[in-house]
């Protein structure tokens, strides 16, 4: 019963994530935490193969396509960090994991990391039309913006999220839509190197074959869904839709907190 919730969970974030431009794990991964049928560490894995599933259709869809507005000039260079900061973030996540006898309490951590995080995300969000931007150019400040980014994806298993389109508002001035494919850009490298970080050192966490198979099926078709809806819509839909999200994210955080430090 459980495999049908896990299936619609990732189709419906992936939809959403496509969508905003968040990838759609920073919605599977506390959304499947709190129902806690499965390690964190395998959501951790599920979740992050959803994602770059569903990152690399729309990315390569909008490149075939020829509707892609993802800046190859700075969005190359923020992937690359990201994919570096990626790996750091995949030790880092393994290190806090280790200082508790029970692993799934680090699960504690992230959701109380990534509620801070959205709370921020949400607040910029709401007030990012009376902040001043800036248009960063520099090469080597897009590695370290992406690095950063690449580590707390990666760190919190949520394949990249909210904190993606804040730095892409904030550092870049990109207006919605465009942070939302350059966003997926970024998430497709962080999570690529995630993924082969975890294979070629033979951490994969236990996990059944149809499950993981049928999450990463649905995580393309919730992408493609949600690149034909994201078309339909003008930005101040899409602001609206993704601040109505980091509310429940925040709910559902604050959740998985309690659950993971009473349990």
């Amino acid at each position: 019963m459980y495999y049908l919730i896990f299936y619609l969970v990732s189709f419906g974030a992936c939809i959403v994530g496509a969508i905003c431009g968040i990838g759609g794990g920073v919605i599977i991964k506390p959304v499947l935490d709190a129902f806690g049928v499965v390690s964190v560490s395998a959501i951790n894995f599920l979740s992050g193969c959803t994602v770059l599933a569903m990152s690399c259709y729309s990315v390569g869809k909008g490149l075939v396509k020829h509707d892609s507005k993802i800046d190859m000039r700075l969005g190359t260079p923020l992937a690359i960090g990201a994919a570096i900061g990626g790996l750091v973030g995949k030790d880092t996540y393994a290190f806090v994991a280790s200082l508790f006898s029970d692993a799934n309490k680090a699960g504690a951590v992230q959701a109380a990391l990534l509620g801070v995080i959205t709370l921020g995300t949400l607040i910029y969000t709401i007030k990012k039309d009376s902040v001043k931007t800036k248009t960063t150019t520099n090469i080597i400040a897009c590695v370290l913006i992406g690095g950063v980014l690449g580590f707390f994806s990666s760190f919190l298993g949520i394949g990249g999220g909210p904190i993606n389109l804040v730095v892409l508002y904030y550092f870049f001035s990109m207006s919605t839509k465009t942070a939302a494919q350059n966003s997926l850009y970024i998430i497709l490298f962080s999570q690529a190197a995630s993924f082969l970080r975890t294979v070629i050192s033979g951490n994969v966490p236990q996990t059944e074959i149809a499950l993981l198979v049928g999450m990463v099926i649905c995580g393309i078709l919730g992408g493609m869904a949600g690149r034909y809806i994201n078309k339909k819509l003008d930005e101040h839909a899409v602001d609206k839709l993704f601040i109505a999200l980091m509310a429940v994210i925040i709910l559902i955080n604050i959740y998985n907190v309690v659950k993971y430090t009473l349990v």
